[in-house]
């Protein structure tokens, strides 16, 4: 385990979302957290004051940068004094309908998306891997997405992207395994989040909400909890898996 109090948590894209709740999370149970933050700074600053306790830090990069990357990840061990936790939460959603996009955007969107949503967290995983190491094991914990599963018509890069992440997830999960580290995931459906807000309060909220027989999505809370978990010593032996965090909105045997 990393030096001081608490776990040493690195959380990616932790400026807002999904990943400020997991920021929050971890630094409820006295952990130190790293916000990582790429292009909202003060969004990350304002995370970061309402923290509780202490030893927190902000550490930023594109995460579409492999070597700002792998310096976004050593900075934040070394200013965590050690690293025994990492939540690759970055993502990005850029809609592509095949039928109404041109090439450019195509390219463009495919682009960016697994260099962020894929690229991005294999790069600081692997970076993250030694630190993990030297604490004498840890886990890695990646967000997904239920479009990994059910498709996404109009965002086919993102599905793919976190299909594919699921994928890296566990051939890592059985690569880092004799070294007491875990590699999973969890798969979110819709959140309330800012970036859902759009369509949420638009026309088409009802029916989002009622793909749910709960009749609602997800609070940022729950998907934290269930991260939270996944990076317990307790998870230890589900490495490998994915969690659904959808409320039945998607069923996958």
């Amino acid at each position: 385990m990393a030096s001081g109090d608490g776990r040493a948590v690195l959380v990616t894209g932790g400026s807002r979302g999904i990943g400020r709740a997991i920021a929050q999370a971890f630094a409820a149970q006295g952990d130190r957290v790293a916000v990582h933050w790429g292009s909202s700074q003060a969004l990350a600053e304002q995370v970061l004051a309402e923290l509780p306790g202490s030893g927190h830090v902000l550490v930023q990069a594109d995460m579409a940068d492999a070597d700002a990357v792998g310096a976004m990840v050593d900075r934040a061990a070394g200013d965590l004094g050690g690293l025994d936790v990492l939540v690759n939460n970055a993502g990005v959603f850029t809609a592509h309908p095949p039928l109404s996009t041109s090439y450019e955007q195509w390219q463009a969107a495919w682009s960016r998306t697994l260099a962020v949503n894929l690229v991005g967290a294999a790069n600081a995983t692997f970076r993250a891997v030694p630190h993990l190491m030297a604490a004498g094991g840890g886990a890695v914990v990646n967000v997904s997405s239920r479009g990994a599963f059910r498709g996404e018509p109009n965002n086919p890069g993102y599905g793919a992207s976190k299909a594919g992440l699921n994928a890296f997830a566990q051939s890592m999960a059985l690569a880092l395994a004799p070294h007491d580290i875990s590699v999973t995931c969890v798969a979110p459906g819709f959140v309330q989040t800012e970036m859902a807000r759009e369509v949420l309060d638009g026309p088409g909220g009802d029916a989002v909400r009622a793909q749910s027989p709960f009749g609602r999505i997800a609070r940022p809370e729950e998907v934290a909890s269930a991260v939270l978990w996944l990076a317990s010593p307790d998870a230890r032996f589900s490495s490998g898996t994915v969690v659904d965090v959808n409320g039945a909105s998607y069923l996958r045997s």
